[in-house]
Order: C-alpha cells, then structure tokens, then sequence
C-alpha cells in the first residue's frame, strides 16, 4: 500500500499535478505496455505491408528481375524510415520527457518541430533521388537486367517520400500524445488501399513496376493526410503556428534523442548496399548468378523485418512509459517496462527463430515460382543468416531505451553494434576466405555480438539506478 502511495504522490520539480493525472504514471505497467503496443506493432507492421505487398504482387506477375528491383531500391525506403525515426522518436520521446517533468508549453513546440521537418526532409529526399535516379541505383548494386525495372518502380515511388516520412514520423508523435490507436488507423488505412490499389494497377490494367509504386504512393498520401488531421486536434496540447517555427535549440534537442533510432537505420542502409555489391559479385562467380541472390535477400530481409515490426513496435509502446516515468522519477516503474518489454520480445524471436529454421520453403514460395537454384539458395540464407533470430531482440528493444529516458549517446552507439561494429566488418571480411557463405555466416555472428552488448550495458544502467535508490531511503530513513 505504502508503494501505491508513493507512485501516486507528486514528485517534487516534476510537474506533481502532470503525474497524478496523466495515466502513464499511475496505471499498472503491463496494461500500459499492452496499450501502447500492440497499436505500435500494427503500426510497423504496416509499414513493412508495403514492401511485402508489393514484393508479392511484383513477384507473381514480373519474378526475379522484379523482385531483385525492389531489393536495389530497398535502401532509399530505409533512408525514409531513418528521417521518420530521428524527428519522430525523437520529437515524441523529448515531448514526453517535458510532459513529465511539467513543461507542457515547451513540450508543444517539439511535436510541432519535429512535424516540419519531417515534411521537410522528404522532400529533400525526393529531389536527391529523381535527380540521381541512375547513379544511385547503381551504386545501390543494381545489375544491367535489373536497372530499367529498379528505375520505374524506384522513379514513381520518391513522390511518396515526404508522405511516408510524415506518417511514419508523424505516428510517433501522435502516440506520444496518448492515442496509440489513432496512429495505428493512420498506418492502416493507407496499407488497405495499397493492398487493393497494387491487385488492381498489377493484374488489372497490368501496369507491372509502375503500378505497384503508384498503388504504394496513394496509400501514402491518404496516410499522411489523416496525420496532420489528428495532429492538429492533439489530446493533451494545442498546436498553434507559432509551434510550427523551427527554432535551433527544439530541433537540436530532437534530433540528439532520434540520433540512437535514426542511426541504426543509416547503418542498416549502408549494409544493405554492401549486401547487394556482395551478393552480386559473389553470385556472379557461383552458380546462381547475379540476381537470384540479390532477389531472395531481398525477400527475406523484408520477412525479417515482419519479425522485427512486433520487436520495433514493443520498444515504441516502451518510449512513452519510460520517458514520462524517467522524467517524474519513477525509476521503479521505467524498470519494470522494460523488463517486461524483453520478456514480449523474447518470445516473439523465438517464435520467428522457429518459422525461419523449418519453414523457409513455404515462406520463399508465397513471392512467386523460381528455379531449383532460387529455392536452395534461400532456404540456406534462411537456415544460417536468421540462425541467432531468438536473440535479435535485445539491441533494437535496449537501443530505444536508453533513448526514452534521456541518453542518446547510449543508445546512438548501440543502435550501432549489430550493423557497423560487427556485421559491417564480417561482411567485408568473411566473404574474402568463404565466398558467399561468408556473407550468411556474417548475420548471426552480428546478432549474437550485439546482443551480448545490450544485455550488458542495460544491466549496468538498471543496477545504478537501483543502487541510487537504495541510497536515497538509507538517508530518508525509510
């Protein structure tokens, strides 16, 4: 009884009136976690519906070359995510942050901030892409037979950036505000229409790449159109255009806490186009070619990021739990949702760790017929690039944390682990003494390493604070 009354008691300088009203402070934990969740799993995984619907539709109508299309583009949508993360993740963990410390007028002005540019950024990316369309993709590692295919789809899809980057970033912000379920419908509104657009422009008026990029860019923009509507009738603020200036200190402060997420997806960028050169120069000196082993990564990358939308989500609903209790002080409760946050996302990897080892046949299969070779090479990559799966939940879910209660340069270098200090590297070296197996052996060294690190500095940082715990009742006497 005398814990309950603690949880529920103002907090001296952090807004005490904030923390008796505002449910993230008071509720039991697992229902909060529940809560903020699932909507942010569905969320993530309609975003990964786009690229998976249009790898199905493209896959059944166009095959490989197609496939491995998708794949060539595939880091311009990572470099998307990446903006959506720095000032969505950002703005949303800075904003909560000030909530719970009792600053709400300073908390309005990241939401509106970070909104801009993320609006702004997408249209920076844009113009890069249809500008240096070619020389991207070939940098990307496009093969001779896939460039004409990769330049439609990618040419018609950058006019979806701006919208993407607001919806995905934009969701952040609107969770952060206490209404997961809206940023949820956002997402999923705009994933139906790009399901029923991409059976209509693919194998209706079979429009082939061209039809499946605009089906994905119209769902975009419906998304991004119901966001600004629910941002501007926030819950707990009023966003007014003076919160739309950007001002240097707000959009420094945002941008420090989205560098841990934010970075993680450049350095998944820079993989995926050292993955692509590698596949395509290893495949050309084996017996699968060129683009059999660019189009089967492609598709299991993106299978695997099913997998990591439920882990992704667990540590988004984790971000608004942790920063306002962090922020109030409430260091009981913030480790308490994360523990229970590892506990969801174990379980999840060991489900998919299963799916991947004794499935892998019927999953490739889903995205179109290939030949013998096809279906070996990707049922090996499946076996031993997603060996370590049951563990690859650790760093996305411990990287997000030390974000969301204030320490960006934590999470900035785990974030980093798996991608640039270990899979990077492997990635480089492996292949020089094993060929291409060197580059599926390189996956689970990278997620065993990586987990290994988030075990050991979260551990570290929930021992300190309940050291300091401890210390403090010593002296109050309690």
């Amino acid at each position: 009884m005398r814990e309950e009354t603690k949880e529920k008691t103002a907090v001296p300088g952090t807004g005490g009136a904030e923390l008796l009203q505002n449910p993230l402070g008071t509720e039991p934990v697992r229902g909060l976690l529940l809560q903020f969740a699932v909507p942010s799993i569905v969320a993530m995984l309609v975003g990964s519906l786009y690229n998976i619907v249009d790898q199905f539709f493209i896959g059944r109508s166009i095959g490989e070359l197609g496939n491995a299309a998708t794949n060539i583009s595939f880091p311009l949508s990572i470099s998307c995510v990446a903006m959506a993360l720095l000032f969505g993740i950002g703005g949303a963990s800075a904003f909560n942050i000030s909530m719970g410390r009792g600053e709400p007028g300073k908390a309005v002005s990241y939401l509106g901030n970070a909104a801009v540019m993320l609006f702004g950024c997408g249209v920076v990316l844009c113009t890069v892409t249809l500008v240096f369309l070619e020389p991207l993709l070939r940098f990307f590692g496009s093969p001779d037979n896939v460039l004409n295919y990769a330049k439609t789809y990618t040419g018609i899809a950058a006019l979806g950036f701006p919208f993407l980057i607001l919806t995905t970033g934009g969701g952040h912000l609107i969770r952060a505000d206490g209404r997961p379920k809206i940023s949820m419908l956002c997402n999923l509104a705009g994933a139906l229409i790009n399901v029923v657009l991409d059976a209509l422009f693919v194998f209706g008026f079979r429009m082939g790449m061209a039809g499946a990029a605009a089906a994905t860019i119209a769902g975009q923009i419906i998304s991004a159109v119901m966001t600004v509507y629910f941002l501007r009738r926030c819950r707990t603020v009023t966003i007014l255009r003076e919160h739309l200036k950007i001002r240097r200190e707000i959009v420094v402060r945002i941008m420090s806490l989205g560098t841990a997420p934010f970075s993680n997806q450049v350095a998944m960028m820079l993989v995926q186009i050292v993955m692509n050169k590698s596949l395509k120069y290893y495949g050309s000196v084996s017996a699968y070619g060129e683009a059999i082993p660019i189009a089967c990564a492609g598709i299991i990358t993106k299978v695997n990021q099913v997998f990591l939308s439920f882990i992704i989500g667990i540590s988004q609903g984790l971000q608004p739990i942790t920063s306002f209790n962090y922020g109030a002080r409430q260091y009981r409760r913030v480790r308490e949702a994360y523990r229970s946050a590892v506990a969801c996302g174990f379980f999840i990897a060991l489900s998919a760790f299963c799916l991947f080892q004794f499935a892998p046949r019927q999953i490739i299969s889903i995205f179109g017929n290939g030949s013998e070779e096809y279906y070996m090479f990707a049922v090996r990559y499946f076996h031993i690039y997603l060996f370590c799966t049951f563990i690859n939940f650790l760093q996305p879910i411990s990287s997000n944390f030390f974000t969301s209660i204030g320490k960006p340069k934590r999470g900035t270098f785990l974030s980093l682990t798996r991608q640039i200090l270990f899979l990077l590297p492997l990635l480089l070296l492996l292949p020089r003494w094993m060929g291409m197996d060197g580059i599926m052996y390189a996956g689970p060294v990278a997620d065993a390493s990586a987990g290994l690190a988030a075990l050991v500095m979260v551990g570290q940082e929930l021992r300190r604070k309940e050291y300091q715990e401890m210390q403090k009742k010593v002296v109050s006497g309690d």
